[in-house]
């Protein structure tokens, strides 16, 4: 099994570096992809750059390129749920985009059921399996992620909590479930929060971005760990 890993950014990406063996890197598209191995399987990790079309654009060079298996979409989030705390790990359940007409992708290609991109569910079930196993200090709940093309302040955060009932917001996840569904790839997405309703706002982002990496970065591992029975 090949396992493909997309972060948004470098910070999210770095832990990953150390934990992958015999790496080899590929260029293509302005964008390094690192191949190699974790705990014997094959993985292959690249940061895309933030928005949706880059995160799309990673992607599916992960599909064609190295016929990878499955992706993981590794990284931080902004909280939405009012129970969230910081560092509090989010995966998800159910993906979709908060700054698109919801007839988009239900009238047109690629004519969908809803609105959602669902989280495959046996990586869903391998996650909680790793996580039980992991001991975290701190929470891991499964849920909806929503996507949009704008970081979430306290401005925005009330509408979409409205509209969405979600746990987290970031500005590449729907891009990558929306990739793998249209090309029948399982995805998972594993985000740690790095801003709350309470704590909000960019300064809190970068506090916080290089230990929620980590934690997105351990899980991610723990799941893949586990892989070897998928």
């Amino acid at each position: 099994m090949k396992i493909g890993i997309v972060c948004a950014s470098d910070d999210e990406l770095a832990p990953f570096l150390p934990m992958i063996k015999d790496i080899k890197k590929t260029k293509k598209a302005m964008l390094e992809f690192y191949q190699g191995t974790i705990n014997h399987l094959e993985v292959v990790a690249v940061f895309s750059g933030v928005c949706k079309v880059n995160a799309a654009i990673a992607s599916q060079l992960l599909i064609d390129l190295f016929c990878v298996d499955c992706i993981v979409n590794a990284g931080t989030a902004g909280g939405m749920d009012p129970q969230l705390e910081i560092l509090d790990t989010v995966i998800s359940t159910q993906v979709c985009y908060h700054d698109v007409a919801k007839d988009i992708l239900t009238e047109y290609h690629p004519w969908m059921k809803s609105i959602f991109f669902e989280a495959d569910p046996k990586l869903i079930k391998y996650s909680k399996i790793a996580v039980e196993k992991m001991q975290l200090k701190q929470r891991v709940v499964w849920g909806k992620m929503v996507t949009g093309e704008s970081f979430i302040t306290d401005q925005g955060r009330k509408e979409i909590n409205d509209q969405f009932a979600c746990q987290t917001v970031d500005m590449e996840t729907a891009a990558i479930a929306h990739v793998c569904y249209v090309n029948h790839l399982p995805f998972i997405s594993i985000r740690c929060i790095t801003d709350t309703a309470k704590h909000s706002g960019i300064d809190h982002f970068e506090e916080n971005c290089a230990q929620a990496a980590i934690i997105a970065k351990d899980i991610t591992v723990a799941l893949i760990n586990e892989l070897d029975h998928y």
